[in-house]
């Protein structure tokens, strides 16, 4: 189809320019008849009105007077000149002139050579459109979303997981006796996931030394102790607001839809923005945060709530454009009956959300509170494929806190240990990307660091650090308090793993 309108179009132009190069050389030899003409030894001529005031009578006699001189230059011989319609010049001696026919041959010779010029480029033109035209509609079309992954796709990524993971998976509990305590929770096939438990009170090695700790320690448990003090300062954080607070774009009535709490809206400044020219809708909007430590330009976290089902290719797309590898789930899909977070990924086999094919590899219970998934993303349109490690944390109920520090603990050593060494943000989700959203960033930037030696840790000037870049982080005092006692826990476990 393209190679026929291609030869249409270039027969239709090569066409136009012969008419032009023809036209071009009927007017030339138009002009040519009018100043002279030649036939059967005689040449007769027109006189026109010249700078010199010579008439035709003037050139005649001039003629007349060099005909020596004409014919040892032009090798023409002349026997009389003269003037009026039926005078003439008799040529006695002809010496054939190409100047005329050299004239039109120069010309058509440019014509022939400038219509292949142009035809070449029109070729070139139509082929290189044509190419730029079948690679576009490949990219665009994407390949059926109920198509399986092929069961070497499925060995090369649960080989390529395999080689990450140096622990051993030993049986402990089947996902299905979690299933009437967990409703998202799918009942796995034997071929593919597995349960392990991975708690240990694992030596860390920070920067922190022995002084520092005990007395970082101290300020903890006497912070916790104080419940006056702690009452105040969470008193101090409720006031608190943030500047810029300005949130137009997701109060926008074409994003107002893609909220799923009206009065959780991410900030202007520090909303994560999608390309529109690959989202499915055009939009650029996301509820969605970066969240940034100590670098403004390198965002250490991007806190979101749970896709709804119109915002799940939303999700995926700011997952690739991001570059995250390490999602953080905090959030059964439904709690109470209630719906707080839409299923975003595959229960087997594959998923197509847009342009973003999502496939099931592996997934596996490590303990009771969680269980980690593991998913190989791939972009339809560049054909790019990566790893995306989900941690879903299960016994984290909406509002509250977690049974206790330690299971939260164990969860953030396995994160931070898949996601060690990698350079882009820690994608972290609850229901509304604020309340467990925030108190998970909170305790792991602490820690944080304090590991990397810190030598003050103000917990309540980190949580208004991350409150200035998203609404709410930290819903609840009990939630506060839990960030508390867990960065305590951790530096206890830490003081206990250095060496005395």
């Amino acid at each position: 189809m393209v190679l026929a309108t291609a030869l249409d179009v270039l027969s239709m132009v090569l066409a136009t320019v012969l008419d032009v190069l023809s036209l071009v050389l009927a007017i030339v030899l138009d002009v040519l008849s009018m100043v002279f003409r030649v036939s059967d030894y005689q040449v007769s001529f027109r006189v026109n009105p010249n700078g010199k005031n010579m008439t035709a009578s003037d050139v005649a006699g001039q003629a007349a007077q060099h005909k020596d001189e004409i014919k040892n230059t032009m090798g023409l011989s002349l026997t009389s000149t003269g003037i009026g319609n039926q005078s003439h010049v008799q040529v006695v001696e002809h010496v054939p002139s190409h100047t005329p026919s050299f004239i039109v041959l120069t010309f058509i010779l440019v014509g022939c050579v400038a219509g292949i010029l142009v035809a070449v480029l029109i070729i070139y033109v139509l082929r290189k459109q044509a190419k730029q035209k079948a690679k576009l509609q490949n990219l665009t079309t994407a390949p059926p979303t109920d198509q399986p992954s092929t069961a070497d796709y499925q060995d090369l990524c649960r080989q390529r997981m395999a080689s990450k993971s140096s622990e051993k998976p030993e049986p402990l509990h089947r996902i299905g006796s979690l299933g009437s305590h967990y409703s998202d929770a799918p009942v796995p096939s034997p071929s593919s996931r597995s349960s392990t438990s991975s708690w240990s009170e694992e030596p860390v090695h920070p920067n922190m030394d022995i002084s520092t700790g005990h007395v970082v320690l101290s300020y903890m448990e006497d912070h916790l102790k104080n419940k006056d003090r702690l009452a105040k300062e969470w008193e101090g954080l409720c006031r608190y607001e943030a500047e810029p607070n300005s949130t137009n774009a997701g109060s926008d009535a074409s994003n107002v839809k893609k909220n799923r709490y009206p009065d959780l809206l991410p900030y202007d400044h520090s909303r994560v923005v999608l390309n529109d020219s690959t989202n499915a809708a055009g939009s650029d909007y996301i509820n969605a945060s970066t969240i940034t430590d100590h670098d403004p330009r390198s965002p250490a976290y991007i806190s979101t709530q749970g896709p709804l089902p119109n915002t799940v290719a939303d999700f995926w797309q700011m997952v690739w454009e991001q570059g995250c590898m390490v999602l953080v789930d905090l959030t059964l899909c439904e709690e109470s009956g209630q719906v707080l977070c839409h299923r975003y990924w595959p229960e087997e086999g594959s998923q197509v959300h847009h342009i973003y094919e999502i496939n099931l590899v592996s997934e596996h219970i490590w303990c009771d509170d969680y269980l980690v998934r593991s998913f190989y993303l791939k972009n339809l349109q560049t054909n790019e494929t990566r790893t995306v490690t989900q941690f879903h944390y299960l016994t984290w109920p909406d509002n509250g806190v977690p049974p206790n520090p330690k299971g939260i603990l164990e969860f953030r050593r396995k994160v931070n240990k898949s996601f060690r060494g990698r350079a882009c943000p820690i994608m972290v989700h609850c229901s509304d990307g604020c309340g467990r959203s925030g108190t998970y960033c909170l305790i792991d930037m602490v820690l944080n660091r304090m590991t990397k030696g810190a030598k003050e840790i103000d917990i309540a000037a980190t949580l208004e650090h991350i409150r200035d870049q998203r609404i709410k982080m930290v819903k609840t005092r009990e939630q506060f308090d839990f960030a508390l006692k867990t960065v305590a826990e951790e530096v206890n476990a830490i003081l206990k793993a250095l060496p005395q």
